[in-house]
């Protein structure tokens, strides 16, 4: 089993910058693909980023290419999500993952992960 903690998360003003972290404890997510997903209210959990097991790998959705940028550190288990340039339509609740298979690398549906954090409020005011 895999406990999943995003921390990072708050309130900023359009243009600003967060830091979002995922920290992972039970066992090592070391050889598995990571990713972000959010979800505002009455949408649908949407992919932000995927990095693969090494971390030398990395996809993003388009609405976030050039002002995110998803981060590793396989030696303290855990993985990163910085954002720059927020916008007021980047309001969600973010969410990380780890992915189903070993040595993955990195996935954009949330069928391919198998564990989930509580997640972390972003709030972006305009």
């Amino acid at each position: 089993q895999v406990q999943l903690v995003e921390s990072g998360g708050g309130l900023v003003q359009a243009g600003g910058s967060l830091r979002l972290s995922c920290a992972a404890s039970g066992r090592t997510v070391r050889g598995y693909a990571m990713g972000w997903f959010r979800q505002a209210p009455g949408k649908e959990r949407e992919f932000v980023a995927t990095i693969s097991w090494s971390g030398g790998s990395t996809r993003y959705a388009d609405f976030v290419k050039g002002r995110f940028t998803i981060s590793r550190d396989n030696g303290k288990n855990t993985m990163y999500l910085q954002m720059n340039s927020l916008k007021p339509e980047d309001t969600a609740v973010y969410y990380c993952a780890v992915g189903r298979q070993l040595y993955g690398l990195g996935y954009v549906r949330t069928n391919e992960y198998d564990y989930w954090g509580q997640g972390t409020q972003v709030t972006v005011s305009s």
